[in-house]
């Protein structure tokens, strides 16, 4: 199993009680992948002589993996007893909202150093907390469903469970925030996690940051339908199979140019903005005829010769086999309960050079004793170097800015992140706005000497360093982490990237396109009967997923910090990331389970319901699930064919209860419809638009989202309002997304203490940024504020 000891892993000493249901158990694995104690407690069950699998057993072991696992009858009192001391025990309990034999309002009287996470779809006390949830519900509830697939036809579910994954990293992300802050201020905490909440948080929140895909366009400026068939990441033949591009920046399209042997009839300097080339209908045909005689490893080599970003388009089986994952180490064997061995992912975040996999873990008798006062926010006094761009960029500063870190914004005029491009020409779009706010700007040239001598003093006193360069840009610029290390050895330095800081793909250029199209999920993204129909066109995935893992990653080695006084490095692959999400299917193929032989707990279907491209989900998990949708829609007579009981039900066996759920949609407000599906107990759902969310009454009850301010927007914008519902945590503040080096002055006068002169000086000779004096005419004007 992975792991090989040399490195100390971050939660050694920390104990997690695990009390979960289904899925949920994964948000304790990422404990003890970080070397926690995971002690899980099930109930005893009859012993299996059978030597076969179930896909069940599969994902739990993908749930379970490095967790000790005792089976207890709480209705004995030996039983109570041990549950007992495992509570006392315990740093993180993590369990269902009304946990067998625990009093958990006592629990936290007695021990309020303790952090209780309950976890559920769709939180704790509220008027939905009722309600069945699966990962097409959760799809639906999120608007993810509505931009997946192609106009003009059904929407299309997203393939794996990739909703519920997502969840689980920002329930675990938020149970280790909180986990930091209870070990250095001894204050617990009780957190309502509900998967709906972590969905729409994780996986592609319509009322987050943006990548190209949006535009820059806030939410409600969005097609209420699904997008067309389009060529926005262009997915073209070659001599072998299919290939996407990805060019965004001009100087990826002047290396597009260049190797297509600079075409005169491309040669205007219009083609360097992105929505020319998207707008040209001969530029594609060009570029596929360029492609056509060339194979998928010729065009990806050539490719990052040129500096395009392009990725060849795999199967899953492709990508699995591929020698960068072996060279990575992204996958180790393990020996499942039947002696039979499967591949499943060896962690998804490196720590010090070491793959956080399963492991053995051990018992260690540690304490951490507080070393702060409580604050209003659990990483007040943090301070934070993010160098990040994009959406992981982006995301990784904003958690941290948001729970009380001081964190500056590294950038300059010459590369410009890349989400700052809109049409209000100040460089900031709704989406900026909302991947940056609670951040500061800081305009420093790192490729001057003196800008680096000045970062080096910036890192002396700062806690993280936040990059999602491509792998060995900071150590081209002299700033690697050895050298960090140097001037700070409490540094931590944590890296994103598409495929990992190591490995034969590690150098290519990489956005999520590019990641879903080596993974196979743009594959596998596709209706059936259409093999050109790839939906993941407007889909911003795994970049905020990955975002939640890598500060997880962080808040873990800060978490050992707290014993040692030392940091670390901490990288994250985003392609691990999303193969992890697929962790039980891989599995599964491995072990020869094939698709009949899976219990019918995927989505049943998406069905039509009146009024205009209106659409409900429907899941039938259980016979029980069977038998209250044949009740519901008045059809008793289907829930007795004895082919659709779950140990036969089939999709190509039911024709008849699928039609039959259809006519009755077909007549149904998609509202009624999933409430009155929901009151039978049914999980479904209707298909929400992103701007339906604010006002659809779960989120309103939850109080997810909140209207912000921006002093250069015309109108508010509306933004996540919390992480997670926390009997402690305040909102996170709502400072405004900062103008490009803005902050240039003040964070020079506070980190480093220089004089007005100083400063001036270094403007003067173009090592410091301030706000460029275009936008700040623009702003004066009023030519840079515009109505959404």
């Amino acid at each position: 199993m992975g792991g090989d000891g040399e490195v100390e892993r971050p939660l050694v000493g920390v104990r997690v009680l695990d009390l979960t249901a289904g899925p949920f158990a994964a948000i304790a694995r990422s404990f003890a992948e970080f070397g926690a104690k995971v002690t899980r407690v099930e109930a005893p069950q009859a012993e299996e002589n059978s030597s076969e699998l179930s896909r069940d057993a599969v994902a739990w072991t993908a749930a379970n993996l490095s967790k000790s696992i005792e089976r207890l009858d709480l209705a004995k009192v030996e039983g109570a007893t041990r549950l007992g001391v495992l509570l006392e025990d315990a740093h993180l309990l993590i369990c269902a909202p009304n946990p067998a034999g625990i009093d958990l309002v006592d629990l936290r009287k007695r021990r309020p150093e303790l952090v209780i996470m309950t976890t559920s779809h769709f939180g704790s006390g509220n008027s939905y907390s009722g309600w069945q949830g699966t990962d097409a519900v959760l799809h639906a509830l999120s608007g993810e469903l509505s931009r997946s697939g192609i106009k003009g036809k059904t929407p299309l579910l997203p393939p794996g469970e990739i909703s519920m994954q997502c969840a689980v990293a920002q329930g675990a992300y938020s149970a280790m925030l909180s986990l930091y802050h209870a070990l250095a201020t001894g204050q617990g905490d009780w957190l309502d996690f509900s998967a709906l909440d972590g969905s729409v948080q994780a996986l592609d929140p319509g009322y987050g940051v943006g990548g190209s895909a949006t535009l820059g366009r806030p939410a409600k400026l969005l097609s209420r339908e699904r997008p067309v068939k389009r060529d926005l990441y262009p997915i073209m033949p070659c001599a072998d199979g299919d290939v996407r591009i990805c060019l965004l920046a001009p100087r990826q399209w002047q290396g597009m140019f260049t190797w297509m042997g600079e075409p005169a009839e491309f040669a205007g300097e219009d083609y360097k903005k992105t929505m020319v080339r998207f707008q040209s209908t001969t530029l594609i045909p060009a570029i596929t005829a360029f492609f056509a005689d060339k194979t998928r490893s010729e065009l990806e080599a050539q490719a990052q010769q040129y500096g395009v970003p392009l990725s060849a388009m795999l199967s899953l089986e492709e990508c699995l086999a591929a020698n960068h994952l072996k060279a990575r180490g992204a996958f180790d064997d393990v020996v499942l309960p039947n002696g039979k061995v499967a591949p499943f992912p060896n962690g998804v975040a490196v720590v010090g050079g070491q793959r956080m996999g399963p492991h053995e873990t051990s018992v260690a008798d540690l304490v951490w004793p507080p070393v702060r006062p409580a604050g209003a926010r659990p990483l007040e006094g943090l301070r934070v170097l993010d160098l990040g761009v994009i959406v992981v960029g982006a995301e990784q500063g904003r958690l941290l800015g948001d729970m009380g870190a001081d964190v500056i914004k590294l950038e300059t005029t010459a590369f410009p992140d890349g989400t700052r491009q809109s049409d209000l020409g100040i460089g900031l779009s709704v989406g900026f706005a909302a991947g940056h706010r609670n951040k500061r700007s800081l305009g420093l040239n790192l490729r001057d000497e003196e800008g680096k001598a000045l970062f080096l003093k910036l890192a002396a006193k700062a806690d993280v360093v936040l990059t999602n360069f491509k792998p060995g840009t900071m150590e081209s610029l002299g700033l690697g982490y050895d050298v960090l290390r140097a001037v700070n050895p409490a540094i931590i330095v944590a890296d994103s990237s598409a495929f990992g800081a190591t490995g034969p793909w590690a150098k290519r250029m990489g956005y999520g396109p590019l990641v879903r199209a080596a993974t196979g999920l743009s594959m596998k993204w596709r209706y059936p009967e259409d093999p050109d129909s790839y939906s993941d066109s407007i889909t911003i995935y795994p970049d905020h997923v990955a975002a939640r893992v890598g500060v997880m990653a962080v808040l873990a080695v800060m978490i050992r910090r707290l014993r040692n006084g030392e940091g670390g490095t901490v990288s994250v692959s985003q392609t691990e990331v999303m193969l992890s999400h697929f962790a039980a299917e891989i599995a599964e193929t491995a072990l020869g389970i094939t698709e009949a032989g899976r219990p019918p707990d995927a989505p049943w279907g998406v069905y039509q319901a009146a009024g205009e491209d209106e659409w409900c989900v429907v899941t039938v998990r259980c016979d029980d699930d069977l038998h209250n949708l044949a009740r519901v829609i008045e059809r008793p007579d289907l829930a007795a064919n004895p082919d659709y009981k779950t140990s036969g039900l089939r999709r190509e066996k039911a024709a008849d209860l699928d039609a039959a759920v259809a006519i009755w949609m077909a007549d149904q407000d998609a509202d009624a419809a999933m409430q009155a599906l929901q009151r039978a107990g049914v999980p479904a759902a209707k298909m929400l638009r992103v701007g339906d969310l604010p006002e659809f009454g779960y989120f309103e009850e939850r109080k997810l989202f909140r209207v912000e301010h921006h002093p250069h927007f015309a109108d508010d914008v509306i933004a996540e309002r919390m992480h997670i519902q926390s009997q402690i945590l305040p909102d996170p503040p709502s400072v405004p997304a900062p103008l490009m080096g803005e902050h240039s002055a003040i964070v020079m006068r506070e980190w480093l203490g220089l004089s007005d002169g100083e400063i001036d000086d270094l403007i003067t000779r173009k090592i410091l940024e301030p706000t460029h004096e275009k936008i700040l005419a623009m702003i004066a004007d009023g030519s840079g504020r515009k109505e959404h």
